[in-house]
């Protein structure tokens, strides 16, 4: 299955604008990811953390944050806060591959810290490792504005089955 193509979103309220070249009937690798993005939203904390969505698909997403708001005292962007833009990128990732039969549940997320970040605005790019039937995994670089590495991160999650008829939610153990 080829995941090369993107789904684009301008907007952090979770809209979506979906590669409009293919018809809603065909399952195409775009559409699946349009498909699975129109049915989710980027969560509470992504919200509040100001994370917009830029480019989505199994094999490569991109996301900002601004560094305003998600600073610790000394005012420095808070190492927690890239570690939440490096595992929301790498869940969805997941989540996309997995859909619609399994969903990812995180399982294992480490980061190094370079260099610090005072202002503006930090992106995110998550770049898929492994893509398997039962687990994935990806690495994720946070970028300062000027393209300087601010924290590097690796994010593992298993796939479970989905959510059978009777409404068993899935989970680890």
């Amino acid at each position: 299955m080829n995941h090369n193509d993107r789904m684009h979103q301008a907007h952090p309220d979770g809209t979506e604008h979906p590669d409009t070249e293919h018809p809603d009937t065909e399952q195409t690798d775009a559409g699946h990811t349009a498909e699975f993005l129109r049915g989710s939203a980027m969560g509470a904390l992504n919200e509040k953390m100001g994370v917009v969505l830029v480019e989505a698909s199994a094999d490569r997403l991109v996301a900002t944050m601004p560094v305003m708001g998600n600073t610790q005292p000394y005012g420095l962007l808070h190492g927690g806060a890239s570690v939440v833009l490096a595992e929301s990128l790498g869940s969805i990732g997941s989540a996309i591959h997995a859909h619609p039969d399994r969903v990812a549940v995180g399982v294992d997320i480490n980061a190094t810290h370079h260099r610090s970040a005072r202002d503006g605005v930090v992106t995110g790019v998550a770049q898929a490792v492994h893509l398997g039937r039962s687990s994935t995994c990806y690495e994720v670089v946070v970028s300062d504005e000027q393209g300087r590495r601010v924290c590097t991160a690796r994010i593992t999650c298993v796939l479970l089955p989905a959510a059978s008829e009777s409404g068993d939610a899935p989970g680890p153990g």
